[in-house]
């Protein structure tokens, strides 16, 4: 990753950084056409695309053997939190959004929810409780979410579905480039970490790309939810041992707070968007943000209004005002956010913000009229599912930052999340920096906001894509310039996730750009799936034409059938 000066009122940095972009492009092509790439698989049955291609092949597995899309979701991403620690996990949570083919659309909020011990001021303004340690923990949810959604709509058996995972974590598994990445830059809080560093540096330094990584804790963990179901971590002897392990890290995590961890089964949000109907997640989740975004640039006449510098301008204008409108979301169970809501679906709202947007010159940061600073959530995973009936998947799971609080439960080998630093901590405000949000303060229970954005478009009522990113608060510009580029630029399946990204999040008033002379970025890590439904011509045939697309960012490859 790149990033360019501060941009003050200079138009300048916007089309250095554009030019940049452009050259970077024109390189991505020819790379993009150097060779047959394994990154991108064309299915009729079915297709699963990951960050790792065991978990797209476990995941892909579970179709050919007869499972629904949540099926394979299930077992995929029970897989990434073995072989992918760093970024997701059952110590973690998320979101799921699931279109079946009949037309119903669900969406499960797995987000993790502050102990009910914690309180507004906990942290008394130091950012590293909330940043790292037991304190930064908060309660998970991806394995309360999972369950819920196999309940609801799983064909294969729980314990089929566990499974891969359990043996992964016994037998040991290799350590992939990414991951060593993120090792590396974790070292510190790995070596610190008695549970960390007996994984991840079993002989007193890190493990290196290749080695095989063992983590039999977590196995026997995974045979017990495996046997007994999710209740034996919400509240039976895993998650015993799990809030001991907590609260010896300083941490305030109960066995009431398990106990009481609930999914919240929401409707997706819609929008309608140059002929697709795009499906995302409601608050907490970066999707509001998102369709704000794609109307502001549904105002233009496109493509050529999104094209060349020009287009890269105004894409970067548009996403200082939609991240001057984020920061007043928070949970809607927590905080009335129906106004603001209203107005990010609005097209007449994004129409008024169009205006705001000069195509000759950019602005400081408190032109676009954000009152609160913004909160710098990190990385994550994301899977995108189509099963062989037309059931569609996407979901977006995290610990938060890299191997989340710096802790893995010793007792169960679970890397616990950090997710209390997503929420706002009241803070003395400077007169350059915005005071933190209300809307985003902790409270008991209270869900922080997210930038997690998955994505199901949909052509005449058929799935059209499946789509989602890794990357924190860079998720809503790559997922929206995923799609842009597909539907909008025409490019292919392929090029729309490896053209170069580039990213705005108004406070610092910087623009990012990923800089493709040094080699692929990882700013963000998407997955595609799109789908051409209209191919169908027969059972045997399947559904049609599948193109997935796993990012080769972070080295991961689709599967399908």
């Amino acid at each position: 990753m790149s990033r360019s000066s501060p941009l003050s009122a200079m138009l300048l940095w916007h089309v250095m950084a554009c030019l940049l972009f452009v050259s970077n492009l024109a390189y991505a092509s020819r790379l993009n056409h150097s060779k047959t790439r394994n990154e991108v698989i064309i299915a009729h049955h079915g297709a699963v695309a990951t960050d790792d291609r065991r978990c797209s092949k476990i995941g892909k597995d579970v179709i050919v053997e007869g499972g629904h899309a949540v099926d394979a979701a299930v077992a995929a991403a029970l897989c990434l939190g073995v072989v992918s620690p760093a970024s997701s996990g059952i110590g973690g949570g998320g979101f799921m959004l699931i279109r079946l083919a009949n037309g119903v659309a669900k969406a499960f909020d797995m987000r993790e929810t502050a102990p009910l011990l914690a309180s507004k001021d906990m942290y008394g303004g130091n950012t590293t409780l909330k940043e790292t340690g037991g304190l930064s923990v908060a309660v998970p949810g991806e394995l309360a979410g999972l369950h819920k959604a196999w309940k609801q709509h799983g064909k294969i058996p729980w314990e089929r579905l566990v499974k891969p995972a359990e043996i992964l974590a016994f037998r040991g598994f290799k350590i992939s480039p990414y991951l060593y990445t993120q090792m590396k830059r974790s070292e510190s809080g790995i070596l610190n970490d008695n549970g960390l560093r007996s994984v991840f540096a079993p002989h007193g330094k890190l493990l290196e790309v290749g080695e095989i990584c063992y983590n039999k804790q977590l196995a026997k963990t995974l045979g017990a939810i495996s046997k007994f179901g999710p209740q034996v971590f919400y509240g039976g002897i895993i998650g015993i041992k799990l809030v001991q392990d907590v609260q010896k890290a300083g941490g305030i995590l109960t066995i009431k707070d398990l106990k009481s961890y609930t999914i919240k089964e929401k409707e997706p949000i819609s929008i309608d968007f140059l002929g697709l109907k795009i499906l995302g997640m409601p608050p907490p989740s970066g999707g509001p943000p998102l369709m704000l975004l794609l109307n502001i640039l549904a105002q233009y006449e496109l493509p050529s209004g999104l094209s060349g510098a020009l287009g890269i301008h105004r894409e970067i204008e548009a996403l200082k005002h939609v991240f001057a409108v984020r920061m007043n979301l928070g949970d809607p169970d927590f905080v009335n956010v129906t106004d603001v809501l209203s107005d990010m679906l609005s097209t007449k709202f994004a129409k008024e913000l169009r205006k705001d947007i000069n195509d000759n010159r950019t602005y400081n940061s408190s032109h676009y009229g954000g009152k609160w600073n913004q909160i710098n959530d990190h990385g994550t995973s994301h899977l995108s599912i189509i099963d062989f009936k037309g059931n569609a998947v996407s979901m977006t799971s995290t610990v938060n930052a890299y191997f989340g609080a710096k802790i893995l439960s010793p007792s169960t080998g679970i890397v616990l999340n950090n997710e209390m630093d997503d929420f706002s901590m009241p803070m003395n405000a400077s007169k350059d920096v915005p005071p933190p949000a209300p809307a985003n303060f902790i409270v008991p229970g209270k869900r922080p906001l997210s930038s997690m954005s998955p994505i199901i478009a949909l052509k005449d009522g058929k799935v059209k894509a499946v789509v989602g990113a890794s990357g924190g608060i860079m998720i809503i510009a790559a997922t929206s310039e995923v799609l842009l580029n597909h539907f909008v630029k025409g490019m292919d399946p392929f090029s729309s996730v490896t053209a170069p990204r580039f990213y705005h999040q108004l406070i610092p008033n910087v623009v990012y750009y990923e800089n493709w002379t040094t080699g692929l970025a990882g700013g963000t890590i998407c997955q595609l799936i799109v789908a051409d439904i209209s191919e169908h011509s027969g059972r045997n045939k399947g559904i049609g034409k599948l193109v997935a697309v796993s990012d080769p960012r972070k080295g991961g490859f689709p599967a399908g059938f």
